[in-house]
């Protein structure tokens, strides 16, 4: 490897790890933000908001993923990350120095909703814009290694905002953070950013790209030509399907879930959960290079599908055994005592809820959202029609109620079905939401007790999958597209699987643990999305290590 092609993943790498850094901090102080910013409602509401402006950030990645691609195939490489990574540096500064409702009102939520727009555009164009420049700075034979680099950013930025905020946060107390630390790290952002344009002002554009825009062969429509022809579409559509989504699936669920399902099913204490995540992906994240690098010699199609069979086929057994380990208490009573839901079929909801906006009010999801909320495994069986829902656990019965039949005695009811409900899982032995038996780090360094030091190895394993199915995604993206074309084209599937399929999973395993009644059930969508990937791949994804990727589209389809 060269001085000049270090420089050019080093610079493209770097950016990169910094705006998912600015992009993690607002999903780990989502609850803090809550609070500063939407201050005016109650907690309930204010907490709905905060998730819908995360929730925003992802799902307007892909129309990122359209503008900047499309601005990468028309002026260039370089000046578009250069433009993208001042666009997210510069949002998330402000949103360190912004009111907070308190001093400014409304205008404080719209602007900071505003600002994570930004981010999430800004992050649909930079990441196809990092992996098309590296790649076609790549010599032949080893883009995998070399974009590789670029798959690791993702998992450092997360691990980069975690390690600040848990620094901040002890540096200066819990107190204090929550009053005003909590702008620190949105703060310490501006000096990345100045690092992050500094260096991608020395890089030059892509030589492919240059060549080309010389010759009047760069492509005057890309968006037409990437996705109104045929040729050209069926391959955006089929990296969707048979790579991105289960990459997608398997990636969220290796970092994201495992922290959600930690601390919202297992009881797990926010300081502890992310301490776990962020040592696994301390030791996994090599992974990324070596199957990067790996992808170079036995190809790319192979490393990505068995990550995503291997993670199918053992999701079941390696949450069971997290959940056996980090609360043995939850996990005995999952297993000991039976808890059965009697509800007219009628009277339960699918309880999709994506942005926190929805309310479910009957009597069957009352009962069910309280359920899933304690971690509770349960069955449901038929009642008569009209029946208002009711909790069998053990020898004693709890009844619902209906939250809209119940009018201004809804508050005082759900306070007695609550207290109720608590009562009769206590006797059942189903543990509080806080045990002795949870697993708790009282340092970043507590890692060599058995339980935690056993947790940490298990959630290694999951991201040493993440690393299977993204270390050599950027790789074989990049070769499925023509140069004219590849910003555009490869940037779009990308951002549709990781925004969608990826950002709405822990609402939707949420949503199917509720439903079900099975803490376990969740994985079933990251388990039948990556097992659907692997057949699509396997049958239509053509191997793509040894193309000259500079060729035409004729040459390559």
């Amino acid at each position: 490897m060269t001085a000049d092609e270090r420089k050019v993943i080093f610079a493209s790498s770097l950016g990169t790890v910094f705006e998912w850094y600015d992009f993690y901090l607002y999903g780990s102080l989502a609850v803090i933000i809550g609070a500063k910013f939407f201050g005016q409602f109650d907690e309930t509401t204010r907490n709905i908001f905060a998730l819908l402006a995360f929730a925003a950030g992802f799902l307007v990645r892909p129309f990122g993923a359209l503008f900047f691609g499309r601005l990468g195939d028309l002026v260039g490489r370089k000046y578009t990350f250069l433009i993208t990574i001042l666009i997210m540096g510069m949002s998330t500064f402000i949103v360190g120095v912004l009111p907070t409702s308190a001093q400014i009102g409304i205008w404080a939520p719209i602007v900071l909703i505003a600002l994570r727009l930004l981010q999430g555009l800004a992050l649909g164009g930079e990441y196809g814009g990092a992996a098309t420049y590296v790649a076609e700075h790549a010599p032949h034979g080893r883009r995998g290694f070399y974009t590789s680099w670029i798959q690791t950013t993702a998992t450092l930025g997360l691990f980069m905002s975690l390690l600040v905020i848990l620094f901040t946060r002890t540096w200066i107390g819990e107190a204090a953070f929550s009053d005003w630390g909590w702008r620190v790290p949105f703060l310490v952002s501006i000096a990345l950013l100045g690092i992050s344009v500094w260096i991608r002002l020395q890089l030059q554009e892509s030589p492919a790209f240059k060549k080309m825009k010389e010759e009047g062969k760069h492509s005057k429509a890309p968006l037409t030509e990437a996705f109104g022809q045929w040729k050209n579409a069926k391959f955006a559509i089929l990296a969707l399907l048979g790579l991105v989504a289960g990459q997608a699936v398997v990636w969220y669920t290796g970092q994201f879930y495992a922290l959600f399902f930690l601390q919202s099913i297992l009881k797990v204490d926010g300081y502890t959960a992310n301490l776990l995540i962020a040592w696994s992906l301390l030791i996994g994240t090599g992974g990324f290079i070596l199957f990067g690098w790996l992808s170079d010699k036995i190809g790319r199609k192979p490393i990505i599908l068995a990550g995503c069979i291997i993670a199918a086929l053992t999701y079941f057994p390696l949450f069971k055994m997290i959940t056996a380990i980090a609360n043995p208490a939850l996990s005995d009573a999952i297993l000991k005592t039976e808890v059965v839901v009697y509800a007219d079929p009628n009277d339960c909801s699918f309880q999709f809820n994506p942005t926190g906006l929805s309310k479910f009010h009957n009597s069957c999801d009352i009962a069910k959202a309280a359920l899933a909320a304690r971690s509770v495994s349960y069955k449901t069986e038929h009642a008569p029609a009209g029946t208002v829902a009711q909790i069998k656990i053990g020898d004693k019965t709890v009844q619902s109620f209906d939250m809209l039949k119940a009018g201004k005695d809804g508050a005082a009811k759900n306070a007695e079905f609550v207290k109720a409900l608590g009562e009769a899982l206590t006797a059942a032995n189903y543990p509080a939401g806080s045990n002795p038996t949870v697993v708790k780090m009282s340092n970043p360094f507590d890692i060599f007790k058995g339980q935690t030091f056993t947790l940490i190895l298990l959630l290694t394993v999951l991201v040493i999958f993440v690393t299977m199915v993204y270390g050599p995604i950027a790789a074989a993206l990049v070769e499925l597209f023509p140069t004219r074309i590849r910003y555009t084209s490869m940037s779009l599937p990308y951002h549709i699987g990781n925004g969608w399929f990826g950002g709405l999973l822990p609402a939707t395993s949420f949503a199917m643990v509720a439903q079900s009644g099975d803490i376990f059930y969740g994985l079933w969508y990251p388990i039948i999305v990556a097992a659907a990937t692997a057949v699509i791949g396997l049958i239509f994804i053509p191997e793509t290590k040894d193309r000259d990727i500079f060729k035409d589209d004729e040459a390559y389809h």
